[in-house]
């Protein structure tokens, strides 16, 4: 494998719900492209430390406990015209999950459901761009399916 630079990567959103929370689930829906997009930030899944102190040994004992899928920062160039921010705005209103997927330039992908928390625009100075940031929590279905990851041949 040879590391790669984030150019070329897309961000797409989906209001629909897989019927399954697999590739096939997810290839079945319509997804819109999110324009503007200059920042992915990261996500992954992140457990929870459960520790354990036995007076006996008084040694520390670690285990994972609960997971979380993560959170992601999204940055954009503001463009409200844009048929993929559009939606993002309309999800950062709504209780309900939204369907994503981020392809990378060689071809992986990663399916996810997630909340839009946030929908923010950044109008800045006079010599910047005006920006959003969205915030996104993603989540794990009720049989602990959180990203689906696809990775090229």
């Amino acid at each position: 494998m040879t590391v790669r630079t984030s150019a070329g990567t897309t961000l797409k959103v989906s209001a629909a719900t897989p019927a399954t929370f697999d590739t096939t689930g997810y290839n079945a829906l319509t997804m819109t492209l999110i324009g503007e997009v200059t920042d992915l930030g990261e996500f992954g899944r992140e457990y929870a430390l459960v520790t354990f102190n036995p007076v006996g040994s008084r040694g520390v004992v670690k285990k994972k406990g609960s997971f979380n899928q993560g959170t992601m920062t999204i940055g954009l160039g503001l463009d409200t015209d844009d048929a993929g921010q559009i939606l993002l705005k309309a999800a950062s209103l709504a209780d309900a999950d939204y369907s994503f997927l981020v392809t990378t330039q060689n071809g992986d992908k990663y399916y996810f459901q997630a909340q839009v928390m946030s929908f923010k625009v950044n109008i800045g100075s006079v010599d910047q761009i005006t920006t959003a940031s969205v915030t996104l929590e993603l989540t794990t279905n009720s049989a602990g399916v959180g990203v689906v990851e696809v990775l090229a041949p």
